[in-house]
């Protein structure tokens, strides 16, 4: 007799499936706004930022304490006409104090009277 007999095996053809992907909706003005602000009194880190988008336009500023002590702030606009702007302000952190120097008091040198006869 037959020991063994074959076996056909048959694969089932791929199946084209159609799959309907929809899209976000387009916003043609898009607005956000969003800002944080840390002040770590046990590392020293302080820094913040703030920023806004209108539309095309998107502005906002923030702010570090660099190595040497002084705080940057740094404001920026950014639109299709003008491209990315930025303005740098530096300011120390600690006042430093004004000593009013007094200026050294002058007194005139004494006029000799000359009695004429």
């Amino acid at each position: 007799g037959l020991i063994g007999s074959p076996v056909a095996t048959y694969a089932a053809a791929p199946v084209a499936v159609a799959k309907t992907v929809v899209a976000d909706e387009y916003d043609p003005h898009p607005q956000y706004q969003y800002g944080y602000d840390v002040q770590d009194g046990l590392t020293g880190d302080s820094k913040s930022q703030i920023e806004s988008r209108s539309g095309d336009v998107v502005q906002g500023s923030y702010s570090l304490v660099d190595p040497d002590g002084t705080r940057r702030t740094v404001e920026y606009t950014a639109d299709p006409i003008n491209g990315f702007n930025a303005v740098v302000h530096r300011e120390p952190l600690v006042a430093k104090a004004v000593v009013a120097a007094h200026a050294p008091v002058v007194h005139a040198a004494p006029v000799a009277k000359i009695a004429h006869f």
